[in-house]
């Protein structure tokens, strides 16, 4: 080139740095959820956010709606969850336990309950009005591009093509819309705010509407007494208009409207904020004034172009999602699904890029998954639940709660609080191994403000050391048990769950400054719980008690139903998990001297170890206790398998054997041809008799149950190494659920837009699914990495990913073809870091030397082939 020139090199990203020289795959689709119509449902909108601010664009034509969120907007105020009398109530249902009358003591345990969470709300809505337009027929197009966080609409109306584009930018916090026509002068519509909480409406002199609000102060409108003032978080949003030149805006006064007229084009810009100032600030004492706070913003970027806005959403956005990539191609004499049903669909029109390979709509996918299982949907919704949590956790942001930030309900399911029994921590599974390790910052927030009240309710309400948190929470940091029934509320682990979590972090991204600032301080305060809540037992372990397995009741001996008792499995692993995180941890600090990481040392090989039951399953209680509901969807006594360590294909092979049995048991499935009550007990007895196993194979993975159940036990079938089980509940989560239905049910699947089902609508099995598909491409421990452990051959023979993440601060790509293992890419994130890996593949072990900054390829014999510096690719030269 020219001495003087420029040329300009796109930094590449992660998924970019590595390519394999041997395999050759299939251009891959667009990752688009596409719609042939607007929404009839709110299931059926296009899910936007930027992690704060989030929005359900419905996509009508003669009218449009778009729902908004944000993610502070709960009823309630910061509070004393404390309650001095609970420790005689702790003592009495201790003794009940230790009397056998398990029945009792779960009565009793009503006098631990606590407060009700509050409710997550919503903002309000943009409305917007066309002049009862009629699209003509087989013009109408909306997608949800993942690959650019944006929404988009097309149809016809008279000769004209009218567009509409929505994204929410994280770096300039606001919900954007452009709508544009064909034709010059061909868009007019109407706009104004609206909100079914308490709020008023007005339209400034700079032509902004504005939309004022509150929300409630308690958590349901008939709890407000008649002195009550029952004023809460304040809240503002904002929205300002940008036309083409020659167009009208016409004010309408009296209905607060702002009309366009005669535009080529329109962009519509919301940003909002409310009275939030953190978890310990009652909204009345808050020195944050939300209007004077969304004027300030627009202010900022109201002069910014469409363009200008887009492009730096882009930079954002893409930074994150395109880290990973993920192809999937199944065996060639399997036909391919989308050309199937595109074959049934003559009329489909093009995408906006002229594309007619994603134009089917997704709704027909999911559909025709159960016969045509194409591999391209699985990478649609590996990659969606990816973009759900960029768009609904971000730094700075409150936690992704049990709807993530989307919430159409003044009263939403279980108040859309975060729910830590599950819920919540597979929100945040996906973010080490699929590389967003940034939208995990929220849930150390969360933990923060957790540690902090629970450190109250410890002292107070179980008079011990540490702090504790129970199943659910909400914005103003609930750690106290909640109300309604022993069986959820009396659970005091979940502090302890989400502790698990710390560890992970530096498992996968060795940031000892961390370790230090974040993590470790926080696992000591829940270790010292955990070990002054351990209690000795007559047996000589140490027990909890009272103690419950999440939501799940048993028979007592007495005949009598009950959920409390002591040392639950759960329980056990759960505080195991703990106890090995922070000796780990102190290790990795010099801290193994301290007196509280001795006293661990010392309370550990006393926990009460899982058992065994005759039946051959893992026992969920201390005590083989008749279970009512074996088909329940939790699995909480197989939390040492997955999430947690404690229990290893190597190290625990009877445990694991157990556990496939407990999947089994849950299926709890009829089996006339061998006489016997259930299926579970078929298979137990047959002693894996192969034709049993092909005859009941479809129901003997415990398939029953709502959409996180599904992916929690897809991710325990992958770390069993069960290929064919953890794809038959992949197959489970991918049908379609009737949007009408609105009922509470536990069935699981999928709605129109990829949202995943109780029903109704929870985010935490779209959150969950990479991480369990993740499980079956990559498992790792700081020194392990096992290749393809749960890869359904025939289901996914061809497939390539790249840039998933493992313990030890690797970063793994792979390729693979007719089921076996071609090549494998590995390199180091942490700088001057070297480790010391062993490669597992189908029984073959190889022990590798890896330097950090450079990129190593194996073979499929595991034999390093290539090795070149990270810098190469990351810098080429020109």
């Amino acid at each position: 080139m020219d001495s003087g020139e420029w040329v300009f090199v796109t930094r590449p990203t992660e998924k970019d740095l590595w390519n394999p020289t041997s395999t050759e795959l299939e251009d891959s689709r667009p990752l688009k959820v596409t719609f042939s119509g607007p929404a009839k449902y709110w299931t059926d909108g296009i899910p936007i956010g930027n992690g704060r601010l989030g929005a359900m664009v419905w996509g009508g034509v003669s009218s449009e709606l778009i729902q908004l969120n944000e993610d502070t907007l709960w009823t309630g105020t910061p509070t004393d969850f404390t309650d001095p009398a609970i420790p005689q109530a702790l003592s009495e249902v201790r003794n009940l336990v230790d009397s056998g009358k398990f029945s009792e003591a779960t009565k009793a345990a009503g006098r631990m309950f606590g407060k009700y969470t509050n409710v997550y709300k919503l903002l309000g809505d943009i409305k917007l009005e066309f002049n009862g337009s009629t699209y003509a027929e087989g013009t109408y197009y909306r997608e949800l591009d993942l690959d650019t966080a944006t929404g988009r609409v097309k149809y016809t109306v008279d000769d004209v093509e009218f567009t509409r584009e929505h994204f929410v930018s994280n770096p300039d916090q606001v919900i954007v819309t452009k709508i544009s026509g064909s034709k010059a002068q061909s868009v007019s519509f109407a706009v104004s705010l609206d909100s079914i909480l308490e709020h008023q409406c007005y339209l400034t002199d700079e032509n902004q509407l504005v939309m004022e609000g509150i929300c409630p102060r308690k958590r349901m409108t008939t709890e407000v007494k008649a002195n009550d003032d029952p004023k809460g978080m304040k809240f503002t949003a904002v929205l300002d208009l940008q036309i083409s030149n020659g167009a009208r805006l016409v004010r309408l006064l009296d209905d607060n409207k702002l009309k366009v007229v005669g535009a080529d084009w329109a962009v519509l810009l919301l940003v909002a904020s409310s009275s939030f100032k953190g978890p310990f600030v009652d909204p009345s004492d808050s020195k944050k004034n939300p209007t004077s706070d969304s004027l300030q913003a627009m202010n900022s970027i109201k002069k910014l172009s469409y363009s200008q806005l887009y492009s730096r959403h882009l930079d954002d956005f893409q930074n994150l999602f395109h880290r990973v990539s993920l192809q999937l191609e199944k065996s060639s004499a399997i036909g391919d699904g989308v050309s199937e049903i595109k074959n049934l669909m003559p009329s489909v029109i093009e995408d906006f890029e002229g594309n007619k390979d994603v134009v089917v709509p997704t709704v027909e996918r999911i559909k025709s998954f159960e016969s045509d299982e194409d591999p391209s949907l699985v990478e649609l919704l590996f990659q969606f639940g990816r973009y759900l949590l960029i768009s609904c956790s971000r730094p700075g942001t409150q936690v992704a709660n049990l709807q993530g930030i989307w919430n159409k309900d003044l009263y939403p399911a279980w108040d859309s609080a975060p729910t830590l029994n599950i819920n919540l921590e597979m929100n945040y599974w996906p973010s080490l191994p699929c590389n967003l390790r940034e939208c995990q910052e929220p849930l150390f927030d969360f933990i923060k403000s957790l540690s902090i009240n629970g450190s109250k309710v410890a002292q107070v309400n179980y008079i011990t050391s540490g702090w504790v948190a129970h199943h659910r929470s909400d914005i103003w940091a609930k750690p106290s048990a909640d109300m309604g029934n022993p069986k959820w509320a009396i659970w005091p682990m979940a502090g302890a769950w989400v502790c698990t979590h710390l560890w992970e972090h530096y498992t996968y991204t060795l940031d000892k400054d961390f370790l230090i600032n974040t993590a470790y301080p926080l696992l000591e305060g829940c270790a010292s719980f955990l070990v002054d809540w351990l209690i000795e037992g007559n047996d000589g372990y140490l027990e909890t008690n009272p103690s419950t397995s999440p939501e799940h009741m048993f028979i007592a001996p007495d005949g009598n139903s009950a959920s409390v008792s002591y040392s639950s499995t759960m329980d056990m692993a759960i505080i195991n998990e703990v106890f090995s995180a922070i000796v780990s941890a102190s290790e990795v600090l010099g801290r193994s001297e301290d007196a509280l990481v001795q006293k661990v040392l010392k309370a550990q090989p006393r926990l009460y170890p899982p058992n065994i039951a005759p039946d051959g399953s893992i026992m969920e209680w201390a005590l083989n206790f008749k279970d009512p509901e074996v088909k329940h969807r939790h699995i909480s006594h197989l939390f040492g398998l997955f999430p947690g360590h404690s229990i290893t294909l190597k190290k625990n092979p009877e445990l694991c054997k157990a556990a496939e049995n407990t999947l089994y048991k849950r299926a709890d499935m009829r089996c006339p041809q061998m006489g016997m009550e259930n299926a579970f007990e078929a298979w137990h007895y047959s002693e894996y008799n192969s034709q049993v196993m092909l005859l009941f194979n479809f129901h003997l993975t415990g398939e029953d149950g709502p959409g996180w159940s599904s992916v929690w036990k897809t991710a325990v079938w992958a770390r069993l190494q069960n290929s064919e089980h953890a794809y038959t509940m992949v197959k489970h989560l991918i049908r379609l659920v009737d949007p009408a239905d609105q009922k509470i049910g536990f069935e699981g699947g999928l709605y129109s837009n990829l949202f995943a089902a109780h029903p109704p609508f929870q985010i935490d099995a779209n959150l969950g699914f990479p991480a369990a598909v993740s499980e079956m491409l990559v498992q790792s421990t700081m020194t392990d990495l096992y290749l393809l452990p749960a890869l359904p051959r025939d289901k996914w023979a061809k497939g390539c990913v790249k840039g998933l993440q493992a313990r030890g601060g690797n970063t793994v790509n792979i390729c693979w073809d007719k089921g076996d293992l071609q090549e494998v890419g590995l390199w180091l994130k942490k700088d001057g870091s070297c480790s010391l890996q062993r490669l597992h593949y189908r029984g073959t072990t190889v022990t590798t030397s890896l330097s950090s900054g450079i990129i190593y390829t194996f073979n499929s014999q595991l034999q390093c082939i290539k090795s070149f510096s990270l810098s190469e690719v990351a810098f080429p030269r020109v």
